[in-house]
Formats: structure tokens, C-alpha cells, sequence
């Protein structure tokens, strides 16, 4: 469902925001607190979180892309379109060649396997964020050695 405002652009601190009306956000289902929307202002299409604030309305801020994309600026009234975002934003971590390598030189893939979806997805989770090949290495091969012990919660760090 759709809901039109107009709201004055503020500041909070350094960032610029909106308050959007109570009445609107009752008919939103909030997520862990927080109601991911898509929306429109001025015309100029974001996706943006709006952040509940303690004793207040849920606040939308308002960052330089949505302000020169929607034309509008500090202190200024602007006109909002927004609505809930229900798309699920799964993250995927692809496997690491350097890790299938390694799990086929060890004949140790059966073995990860059987770990949980969300003990691999962890691990590949965890080798995604990590920037050197070295760095790389000695976890995977940290990694070896509880898959060859067996280990039921083989993890890295």
C-alpha cells in the first residue's frame, strides 16, 4: 500500500530526516524494530529503512542523493511516496576456489558436507571479508585440520 506526505526537511545532529506520521506507520509492519520502505521523494525513487526514535515518530533520513535526485534541500518541504519493501535481501558467499581446491586435495568435501547450511554459509561468510591470499590460506587450512578431527562445530576463526 502506498501513503503520500509532506514533510520538512530537518537536521538531526549531522544527518538530514523526516518524521513520517504516526498514522502511516501503524499501517507498516515493523522488522527487528526497523520498516524497510521504497518510495519516492519529489519524484526521485530511493530505498531507504525507516529508524524508530524513542518517544516519537519512526524517522526517515534523508541522505545528498535523495536530496539532489529529489531536488530539495534543508529546511525545505518535500513531497513523499512511500511503501513497505518486502523483498528479502538474502546475502549469498560463494565457495572459494582456494577452499574447494583444498577440500578436494584432502578428499575432505563429504566430511564438509555434513556440517549445518548455516555453519558453511558462516564459513564462506567469513572468507568473503578477508583481503589477503595469506590470511586466506591459514584459516582454510585451520579449517582442514578440524574436518580431518572431525569436528562437529568446525569453524574459523
Amino acid at each position: 500500500m502506498t501513503h503520500h506526505f509532506k514533510a520538512k526537511i530537518y537536521k538531526i545532529g549531522i544527518n538530514w530526516a523526516v518524521d513520517v506520521p504516526a498514522s502511516i506507520v501503524q499501517e507498516m509492519i515493523p522488522e527487528k524494530g526497523y520498516i524497510r520502505i521504497k518510495g519516492q521523494i519529489n519524484g526521485f525513487e530511493f530505498i531507504q529503512t525507516l529508524v524508530p526514535v524513542k518517544n516519537a515518530p519512526y524517522r526517515l533520513f534523508v541522505n545528498l542523493i535523495m536530496m539532489k535526485g529529489g531536488k530539495t534541500a534543508l529546511g525545505e518541504t518535500a513531497a513523499f511516496t512511500i511503501a513497505q519493501n518486502h523483498t528479502i535481501v538474502e546475502q549469498i558467499y560463494p565457495m572459494p576456489a582456494i577452499l574447494d581446491q583444498e577440500l578436494t586435495k584432502h578428499q575432505l568435501h563429504d566430511q564438509f558436507n555434513l556440517l549445518s547450511a548455516s555453519r558453511r554459509k558462516d564459513v564462506f561468510k567469513y572468507l568473503s571479508y578477508l583481503k589477503t591470499e595469506e590470511t586466506i590460506k591459514k584459516n582454510i587450512d585451520k579449517l582442514m585440520v578440524q574436518l580431518h578431527n572431525k569436528d562437529k562445530n568446525a569453524r574459523i576463526p
